[in-house]
């Protein structure tokens, strides 16, 4: 019997000669000649890491990648978080998430008002979200823009006296907090299961955020899911909040992104949140998301 012989195959990836170009804006970058269906070289890797810190908001422009390349990519950054509403799962890659208004067989495909209130996504988990990749398939002729807004500018704003008064306070986070009031403006948002409830308990954050990587503190709260400041009265939570959400959202910290065929755009959860501003329900819309897990808030 002849002899099988065997190799070991070292494949070392090439350096793409790509573009990064911040938008005209305080935050936020697109990058241009990059192709994500290969596989990005160590060097390629720490330039989309750095740009990604940087600008807390980075777009992918004009890419041709399949569901299981955008989770092969995204695990690059850290594991992957999939989804409480588990039925808007891509089929055959649970942690793929569908976003999308198109309805098929009576039925939405995906989630229908993903983003109706400012959020940071997963900040209702113990350990949120890093970051989330948002890949277009399918985009409207007008409408279906999303909103960014700097949370380390939003905190440098802040009143010195309001700023003293939070820096060690810590507020809940609650997936359940406006759901009620979701599923009463939509009829196609899921009831969720007892099981489902059960996996989205309140959580407690840090107010102000120290991010892991580049040490900037930035605001951690938002209109969705903060539903209260622990030990303070209601009254005074209340008030202070919404102070914090009066100052996340001012005009100037905001980046308005206008989708591009192919755009992929990922944005860092510990430095900005996002807001969908809607798409005419006419017009359809299917975007496909992964979401990196990230670590515990300090």
């Amino acid at each position: 019997m002849a002899a099988v012989l065997s190799s070991t195959i070292n494949i070392e990836y090439l350096n793409q000669d790509f573009e990064i170009r911040p938008f005209d804006n305080t935050f936020g970058a697109e990058i241009l000649n990059l192709d994500l269906s290969r596989p990005l070289s160590d060097e390629d890797f720490k330039r989309v890491h750095q740009a990604h810190l940087e600008h807390h908001v980075i777009v992918f422009r004009q890419q041709n990648i399949s569901p299981a390349q955008q989770v092969s990519f995204s695990r690059r950054f850290g594991p992957l978080q999939k989804h409480v509403l588990s039925q808007f799962a891509l089929e055959n890659h649970p942690e793929v998430l569908v976003i999308s208004n198109i309805k098929k067989n009576n039925k939405a495909i995906g989630l229908v008002d993903a983003g109706y209130f400012w959020h940071s996504d997963l900040s209702y988990l113990p350990t949120p979200s890093l970051g989330s990749l948002l890949y277009a398939q399918e985009l409207p002729r007008i409408g279906g823009d999303t909103l960014f807004a700097d949370q380390h500018a939003a905190y440098d704003a802040l009143p010195q006296d309001l700023r003293e008064r939070i820096e060690f306070l810590h507020a809940e986070h609650w997936y359940l907090t406006r759901y009620e009031e979701l599923l009463a403006r939509n009829p196609w948002r899921p009831k969720l299961t007892q099981e489902q409830i059960d996996q989205v308990k309140p959580v407690v954050h840090p107010i102000v955020r120290t991010h892991p990587e580049t040490g900037r503190k930035g605001l951690f709260v938002s209109e969705h899911f903060t539903t209260r400041i622990i030990g303070l009265s209601e009254n005074e939570s209340r008030e202070i909040l919404a102070e914090l959400f009066h100052y996340s959202t001012l005009p100037q910290f905001i980046y308005r992104h206008q989708w591009q065929e192919h755009d992929i755009v990922f944005w860092d959860n510990r430095s900005v949140l996002h807001l969908a501003t809607g798409t005419p329900a006419h017009l359809r819309r299917k975007l496909y998301r992964t979401t990196v897990e990230g670590t515990v808030p300090f």
